[in-house]
């Protein structure tokens, strides 16, 4: 197995989002969630681990240059009570700052099966281009 099979079988730890690491807007609980960027000549595209959580408790948006995310996830029912629990529940909220290469006005998002993908299309001025030799 090469060194790069290593680190991608490789399971990242969930990540709460401490008290100290800004104010935070919601009450309860709060995770990072894991993210993979990917990027092409017209796009980069996010796609954010949200497991558990349904489409319309998914909150996207863009404010002076930087990508909110934050979903949230319904409370267990009251009238179950846990046998045995392996991790904590609650809701996600994570935000990137967004470069002039990204249109922001044409950022798309889907969810589908606990994953939130995002597609940030670049700027015209911003994707490569071939410049003709005379």
């Amino acid at each position: 197995m090469t060194e790069q099979e290593k680190k991608e079988l490789q399971v990242a730890e969930k990540q709460a989002i401490e008290r100290h690491d800004g104010e935070p807007t919601r009450d309860g609980l709060m995770w990072v969630p894991q993210v993979d960027i990917l990027e092409d000549r017209d796009a980069i595209t996010l796609r954010a681990d949200l497991p558990g959580v349904k489409k319309d408790a998914v909150e996207v948006d863009v404010r002076d240059g930087v990508l909110s995310l934050c979903a949230s996830l319904d409370a267990t029912p009251e009238n179950w009570q846990p046998v045995y629990s392996e991790y904590r529940i609650g809701g996600y909220s994570r935000r990137f700052t967004l470069g002039e290469q990204i249109d922001q006005s044409k950022i798309a998002a889907t969810m589908d099966n606990g994953v939130l993908t995002l597609v940030l299309p670049k700027a015209e001025a911003a994707k490569p281009r071939k410049i003709q030799i005379r």
